[in-house]
């Protein structure tokens, strides 16, 4: 039986019949529908829903996309991902068609189906592990991202991913952005590996907790880089500043919450006049350094230097509205958005 959250006529944006590219939340809605289209494909899938039956193509049609291509698993032959081409009819008028994407890239998050949730589970775990890079879902990722980058440019691709699909986007784009190519991406609930230091009430005590953690990660990164005789005027994060990624997250959503503490944690650092102890810390994780202690080469993938964080503080009822998809197209949302640039 199908879920009502499947259907796009019972559960998506049917508000967003005309599509204002330049307006922030009209194009965040788009992307999650178009994520929320990947989700629904491999659920087509699983339960053999073909022809009228089928359920996923209206999340992407509704806005005038066509599905390109179908980004599948080689261990589990699950759909995990997606190309669209945006197509609209030589009649469709719009002043801001100019500011839309020719192409998006998406990726699902997990899915606590039979059919694909032990693979899901064990590239949650590879993630966690910091080494979501190492497997061949990425691999099939990054490779679909070069060939699109390499027929049509960076310009008009955005990348798109929710939870794991969304660690899964920040890496193609981080990837992207260190060889120059900085590509529009939009990561809703992008998990964040730490302690959930945000979920703190008392201020006092987050911070203090924030400011020792710094300490500790910049004093663990200075004994690491001299053991391993690196300089420490090299800057890994420069290297791909420019590259803005849209992150949406939610407080109450433990998985991706602790980037709102991450990004002005750094901010208030600079403030009291620890910044250099900050943009040491901002750049390394302690399983990361540990990691490197023993002679393990081990980049913190989750870790970006500049983005764009949408806060959604509209109150969630429970965990899974929190880090569910849907909320990031209901309309009427208490949205706080801010630009950190390193």
């Amino acid at each position: 039986m199908a879920s009502e959250r499947e259907s796009f006529d019972l559960s998506g944006p049917l508000y967003l019949t005309h599509v204002d590219w330049d307006n922030p939340n009209h194009r965040k809605s788009v992307a999650a529908s178009l994520v929320q289209g990947v989700y629904v494909l491999e659920k087509d899938r699983q339960e053999r829903r073909e022809g009228t039956d089928a359920l996923a193509s209206p999340w992407w049609v509704f806005f005038n996309f066509q599905l390109l291509h179908k980004l599948v698993d080689d261990v589990d032959s699950s759909i995990f991902g997606a190309i669209y081409e945006f197509k609209p009819p030589s009649t469709y008028c719009n002043d801001t068609l100019h500011r839309s994407p020719s192409y998006v890239i998406a990726f699902r998050g997990t899915i606590t189906k039979a059919d694909s949730v032990s693979r899901d589970i064990e590239l949650d775990m590879h993630f966690v592990r910091n080494g979501l890079h190492q497997t061949s879902r990425y691999e099939i990722a990054i490779q679909a991202v070069r060939n699109m980058i390499a027929t049509v440019g960076d310009s008009g691709i955005w990348l798109a991913g929710h939870s794991l699909g969304s660690a899964v986007s920040l890496l193609c784009g981080k990837t992207m952005a260190k060889s120059g190519n900085f590509i529009e991406s939009f990561l809703f609930n992008p998990p964040y590996v730490s302690a959930p230091i945000e979920r703190i009430k008392d201020k006092k005590v987050k911070h203090g907790l924030r400011i020792a953690g710094s300490v500790i990660t910049a004093g663990l990164t200075l004994a690491v880089k001299a053991k391993q005789k690196k300089s420490l005027s090299s800057d890994p994060f420069a290297a791909f500043s420019a590259w803005v990624p849209c992150l949406f997250v939610n407080p109450s959503d433990h998985i991706c919450s602790e980037y709102i503490g991450y990004f002005e944690h750094r901010k208030k650092m600079e403030e009291i006049g620890a910044g250099s102890i900050e943009r040491l810390a901002t750049q390394n994780s302690l399983g990361c350094l540990l990691m490197g202690a023993f002679g393990k080469e081990s980049e913190p993938l989750h870790l970006i230097p500049s983005a764009s964080v949408t806060v959604n503080l509209t109150p969630s009822r429970d965990f899974k509205e929190a880090h569910g998809i849907h909320q990031w197209w209901k309309p009427h949302l208490h949205l706080q958005s801010k630009l950190y640039k390193y």
